[in-house]
């Protein structure tokens, strides 16, 4: 697998709902990390996309990405698999990228199951540890385990950009700085 770049990368965010969160395992850590990595995906202008697991029952995305993310039109889906969703395959297959950065909660049920399924279609699965959680630590150390096993790189947030980013006289350099530290 090859390095991560702007042109070939985009960001997938799993189910960061209002009444989902709160359950989650260091989740005000889980949440603020998601919102860097998402602020510097800006930055480097990578696709997002973001999905919510039946917001009836689950609420909207946070607000905290809802402010950075801006206007955009979340995959609603049912299946624990984004890739269940047709509009997610859809909206991944227009992207035309091959790097996946995966974010998002549960890791052991949606992110594990979207990871599996990108991985099996040929995408390159970048799992971003510090942006993934679950309800038990146990379980998302054992899904994160899976997933690299089935050939997801597991790396943090920090890794990802400064590797997108490759150098300090990149554009964009002082803005991931900023968001970093």
């Amino acid at each position: 697998m090859s390095l991560m770049n702007r042109e070939d990368t985009l960001l997938v965010i799993i189910d960061c709902q209002t009444k989902l969160m709160p359950a989650i395992k260091d989740n005000d850590e889980i949440e603020e990390t998601v919102v860097k990595l998402t602020k510097g995906a800006k930055v480097l202008d990578l696709p997002v996309i973001v999905t919510q697991q039946y917001t009836k029952g689950l609420g909207p995305t946070v607000d905290s990405l809802n402010e950075i993310l801006g206007e955009y039109e979340p995959v609603e889906k049912t299946s624990f698999s984004a890739c269940g969703a047709p509009e997610f395959v859809e909206a991944i297959k227009a992207a035309g990228k091959k790097n996946i950065l995966m974010t998002g909660v549960e890791t052991h049920i949606c992110v594990e199951q979207t990871t599996l399924d990108l991985l099996e279609a040929g995408y390159n699965v970048y799992l971003i540890e510090d942006c993934v959680g679950s309800r038990k630590k146990h379980d998302k150390k054992i899904a994160c385990q899976r997933m690299a096993a089935a050939g997801a790189v597991v790396t943090t947030y920090e890794a990802a950009l400064y590797e997108i980013l490759r150098g300090a006289k990149e554009e964009g350099f002082k803005a991931i700085s900023a968001i970093i530290k």
